[in-house]
């Protein structure tokens, strides 16, 4: 008969018919903790066992944490639990069960069907010579092997200590792992091209999905933001980029404004240390550019930070750094390039003898529509770049018919029709994305809805919808200011021939889009008007 022997005796393990703790009446898990209980299978055939196991181990705690059992009488349960509970910490396995090898056909199944490599597989054997140590340990991947017979319960605490530092240790380092595949992954996204409040509210999204590979996870919210300063000056106070959770409608809000006391402190002792601090549930980054600018990113999450979390937010970090730089290096450039465009095109615009932020309105005009009819951001920056370039052919039309007082002549009109032609011929020879996209809307932003326009009679969704965007932006903009032959329009007057020309000269998806939203495209009139 084999025996479970204690500090106080003997008591009958296997077939005995003495009484032990019912299974029914043994605890599942402790008292409510904290933190989440540990998982334990027990996969035994022998209700005994299953009671004992409990009994021993029913206030047993580690690392403040409480054991969850679940319970298997055959090997096909055991299977199933393993399956069910994927984040098993231990799997205390009889070997003979239903079979003389069911223990060992479950852990071929676990380990080469589920792919389980984290549970802690612990052999339990009554009967060692049907399953001999060395044979098992050599040819299945077991973690540990014991004979009930040795089995005090001491030694079983002890062996469940030894399995649970084990697994908790290889969570830690799967969890590094997937934690570093993200920061790789997350880096390559933060130095591609764009805006700064693009890669705000990106560093702010990899932050959260860093901070999600915890077994209790599910229950993590978290709430952040990024800020911005720019220059030297003290008195510059930080504006809100891109926000989740609780600062989600901060966005565009002062720092001072929009976030608790506490929270301002925080950043700005990292502002005071010159570098990004982590401990308990806070994250605040601070990074500095090589232009002086500065940003502050702060999180905030409901579960404790521990070692693991810091030292991959302190490697994002590193790396945000850096992108910090290159994102305000990619901005200085396209502010530079955008800045160009602009002069050209109004020195451009001003042999026409019209002058003014008329291209300037036009970008950004487009860019919004383009945004409204779902383009993705990166289009929507693309035409903001390429739009105001519409005109650009008309440095090859003379001066004379430019400025031609009246009206023009048909052999004078069909003159500056050539316009579009000149542009696109000018830019279609780039490379540059922006030029490219610059050259199809010098060419068909004078195409119209129902084939009526120039230069090639295009018609409907044959005219490329950047040139569809840039006609419809153009006449807008040249309706609603003042030209050199004309005082500007109403608004409503302006948005009652738009909707005439609806289904004529312009998209009716695109008129409608800027009829429903005209108070964000008068806002762009008001930021750029013309010098008086």
């Amino acid at each position: 008969m084999a025996t479970w022997r204690d500090s106080t005796g003997t008591v009958p393990f296997a077939d005995s018919t003495q009484p032990f703790v019912p299974l029914d009446d043994a605890p599942d898990c402790g008292p409510p903790t904290s933190g989440t209980p540990w998982k334990i299978i027990i996969a035994d055939d022998d209700d005994a066992v299953h009671g004992i196991s409990k009994m021993v181990l029913r206030d047993f705690r580690f690392e403040g944490r409480y054991l969850h059992f679940l319970s298997a009488h055959s090997a096909e349960a055991t299977r199933r639990l393993v399956a069910e509970h994927g984040d098993a910490a231990i799997l205390l396995l009889d070997v003979v069960m239903e079979t003389e090898s069911a223990g060992l056909d479950v852990v071929r199944y676990v380990r080469d069907v589920l792919r389980n490599r984290f549970v802690r597989i612990i052999l339990r054997t009554g009967q060692p010579g049907q399953a001999p140590e060395s044979w098992v340990v050599v040819n299945y991947d077991i973690n540990d092997y014991k004979e009930k017979t040795e089995l005090t319960a001491q030694k079983l605490v002890t062996t469940v200590i030894s399995a649970l530092r084990a697994y908790r240790d290889i969570q830690t380092i799967e969890r590094s792992r997937r934690g570093l595949e993200q920061i790789i992954a997350a880096s390559r996204n933060l130095f591609e091209p764009q805006s700064l409040s693009q890669f705000s509210r990106g560093v702010l999204e990899q932050l959260t999905a860093l901070l999600h590979l915890g077994a209790d996870s599910v229950y993590l919210k978290s709430a952040g933001f990024s800020a911005e300063r720019e220059g030297e000056q003290e008195s510059r106070e930080f504006r809100i980029l891109a926000g989740t959770g609780a600062y989600e409608h901060a966005v565009g809000r002062l720092m001072s404004e929009a976030v608790p006391g506490a929270v301002s402190r925080r950043l700005m002792q990292a502002r005071e240390d010159g570098r990004t601090l982590v401990d308990d549930n806070d994250f605040a980054g601070y990074f500095r550019s090589s232009n002086l600018a500065e940003n502050l990113i702060y999180l905030h999450t409901r579960r404790m930070l521990n070692e693991v979390d810091a030292d991959l937010l302190q490697l994002f970090a590193t790396n945000v750094g850096s992108a910090f730089d290159n994102v305000y290096l990619n901005d200085e450039l396209t502010n530079t390039q955008m800045e160009l465009i602009h002069m050209l095109c109004e020195l451009i615009e001003a042999r026409g003898t019209d002058t003014g932020r008329h291209v300037m309105r036009v970008g950004e005009i487009a860019a919004r529509l383009a945004e409204l009819v779902g383009l993705p951001e990166r289009e929507c920056q693309l035409l903001r770049q390429a739009a105001p370039m519409h005109d650009v052919g008309k440095i090859g039309i003379a001066e004379s018919i430019l400025c031609h007082p009246g009206g023009l002549s048909p052999e004078q009109f069909e003159l500056v029709k050539e316009h579009t032609t000149i542009g696109h011929r000018l830019l279609c020879r780039s490379r540059r994305e922006a030029l490219r996209a610059a050259a199809v809307i010098a060419q068909q932003h004078h195409e119209w809805w129902n084939g009526g326009g120039y230069p090639a009679g295009r018609r409907g969704e044959d005219i490329h919808l950047y040139g569809r965007i840039v006609a419809l932006a153009d006449c807008f903009d040249a309706l609603a200011n003042r030209r050199v032959h004309k005082q500007a329009w109403p608004l409503p007057q302006v948005m009652d021939w738009l909707y005439g020309e609806s289904g004529r000269r312009f998209d009716p998806r695109l008129v409608r889009a800027l009829i429903e939203h005209r108070a964000d495209f008068v806002a762009i009139l008001q930021r750029h008007p013309d010098p008086a």
